[in-house]
């Protein structure tokens, strides 16, 4: 699984190359594919099943888009937020990571926003040494977020991760009582996909009709930030590690005045 999380990561880095203003979403996604399809790793997005089949390698999600975005014509613009997530699966292991990149300078909303994100995951992460069961990180999280002011999206969940994308458990973002019977022990062996989608405005959610592309109702800016993540008996291991800013749980956004 860490070579596949590896691949994730140069996908990334791929990535980071071309989230430039005057790109095309579509051209961000190709090089992601160009170089999956040369290494003859599987895109585990391209042909996901749904009403229609997932069309691409990569999701993109720009602003309010939260997860789940179709690339295509979008031409990235400055100040835009763009949440990129890539699943790959290799040698019969996957790996998926996603991370929300700024084009240029972005407003304070939006700077909030990703500092809040990342500091969820980064937290949530580091908090799978010491709780022992995942409720204790759910909850933890959704205190973290009513303090930094932000909305944790309860449409989606993150996975188990292994041999295939999803697997049990399901590891959400937030704890109600469906979520708590499927509560589960965090113990060594256990490979997770932990992912906060994390909105700055209502935690609502709508999907477009395109029957993918989820988007906040309210038209505010979202991020998605996720790692795969193993469990081991010394404490969480980043499967994915190299994807986005260096793992840090302590860093604590600031609230903009």
């Amino acid at each position: 699984m860490r070579d596949a999380g590896k691949i994730v990561a140069e996908c990334h880095s791929i990535a980071r190359e071309f989230l430039r203003p005057g790109v095309t979403t579509a051209e961000v996604n190709a090089a992601v594919d160009k170089f999956l399809t040369e290494l003859g790793a599987i895109p585990l997005f391209k042909g996901f099943p749904g009403e229609t089949p997932f069309p691409a390698s990569t999701c993109i999600s720009v602003n309010s888009q939260i997860v789940h975005g179709i690339p295509g014509g979008y031409v990235l613009k400055p100040g835009d937020l763009v949440s990129l997530d890539v699943g790959v699966k290799w040698k019969g292991w996957c790996g998926d990571s996603a991370w929300s990149y700024a084009i240029g300078e972005v407003d304070a909303e939006k700077t909030h926003l990703m500092a809040a994100g990342r500091y969820l995951l980064h937290r949530s992460i580091f908090l799978c040494a010491s709780r022992k069961r995942w409720s204790e990180v759910a909850d933890d999280m959704t205190r973290e977020a009513k303090r930094l002011g932000v909305t944790l999206v309860r449409k989606f969940v993150g996975h188990g991760i292994g041999k295939e994308m999803h697997e049990s458990p399901q590891v959400p973002n937030f704890m109600d009582r469906d979520m708590r019977r499927s509560d589960f022990e965090l113990k060594p062996g256990l490979a997770l996909a932990i992912e906060p989608m994390v909105n700055a405005g209502k935690p609502d959610v709508k999907i477009l009709g395109d029957k993918w592309t989820a988007v906040t109702v309210d038209g505010k800016p979202s991020v998605h930030y996720e790692h795969s993540v193993g469990l081991t008996a010394n404490g969480p291991v980043l499967l994915t590690e190299g994807v986005g800013e260096p793992f840090d749980p302590l860093v604590e956004p600031v609230r903009p005045a």
